[in-house]
C-alpha cells in the first residue's frame, strides 16, 4: 500500500519539488476503477517572473486563481482539446506550479488501454501531459482538488537517485522570450515513457 504524501511535502521550493515528484505515484479513482502511474517527467513554472507561466506578472484570472493558494492543490487547464494536470507549488500568494508531463503506467492497465484506443503501444498511453490525463481519467472538474485526498492524489512511489535525474529546457513555450532556455524540465534518465 502506498502512503499519500502529506501537505508538508508540497511546501518545498518549486524547482526542488519538481525533482522530488519524480518517482512518486499519481493516482485517480473513477467509477470505472483506479488508474495510476509513476511520475517520470515534470516541468516547473515559476510564476510572476517566468514569461512561460500563466501567472507571469502576477496575472490573476479565473483560470490562474488556484495558483495563488496553498501548494499541493490541483491546477487543471485545457489546451486545444487536452486537459493538462499541474501541482500548485510556491508559497500562498506566489503563483507557481509544476506540470506533470509523463507517467509510467502502473495500475489500471486495462482501463488505460480502453481510454487510449488509438495509441498502439503502452509507451504511448501516458507519454505526454494531454495523454496521461486521458489515460488516468483526470478532467477539468479536478481543478482545485487537494492532492492529499481521494479521488486524485499523489503517493510515495519509488526513490529516484539524484544521478538519474536530468534537466533541460521546457517544451512548447516558443513565445516566452528568455524563459525558453530555462532548464526547468526534469525527467528520469532512460525512462521509456518520456514525452519526447
Amino acid at each position: 500500500m502506498y502512503n499519500m504524501l502529506s501537505t508538508d511535502f508540497y511546501s518545498q521550493p518549486t524547482l526542488e519539488l519538481a525533482k522530488s515528484l519524480l518517482g512518486c505515484l499519481l493516482v485517480k479513482e473513477t467509477s470505472d476503477g483506479t488508474a495510476s502511474g509513476i511520475i517520470v517527467e515534470t516541468e516547473a513554472y515559476m510564476g510572476p517572473d517566468d514569461r512561460a507561466a500563466h501567472s507571469f506578472g502576477n496575472r490573476r484570472t479565473k483560470r490562474t486563481e488556484v495558483m495563488f493558494g496553498e501548494p499541493g492543490i490541483t491546477y487543471t487547464y485545457s489546451m486545444h482539446t487536452h486537459c493538462l494536470f499541474n501541482v500548485v507549488s510556491g508559497e500562498v500568494g506566489c503563483p507557481e506550479a509544476i506540470l506533470i508531463r509523463a507517467v509510467e503506467p502502473i495500475e489500471g492497465i486495462d482501463l488505460m488501454a480502453k481510454r487510449r484506443p488509438k495509441a498502439k503501444k503502452q509507451i504511448q498511453w501516458t507519454s505526454g501531459p494531454g495523454k496521461l490525463t486521458k489515460a488516468l481519467g483526470i478532467t477539468m472538474s479536478d481543478y482545485g482538488h487537494p492532492l492529499s485526498q481521494s479521488p486524485l492524489w499523489i503517493s510515495d512511489g519509488k526513490q529516484i537517485s539524484p544521478n538519474l535525474i536530468e534537466s533541460g529546457p521546457r517544451i512548447g513555450i516558443q513565445n516566452s522570450g528568455e524563459a525558453v532556455e530555462y532548464p526547468w524540465r526534469f525527467w528520469v534518465k532512460d525512462s521509456k515513457f518520456l514525452s519526447r
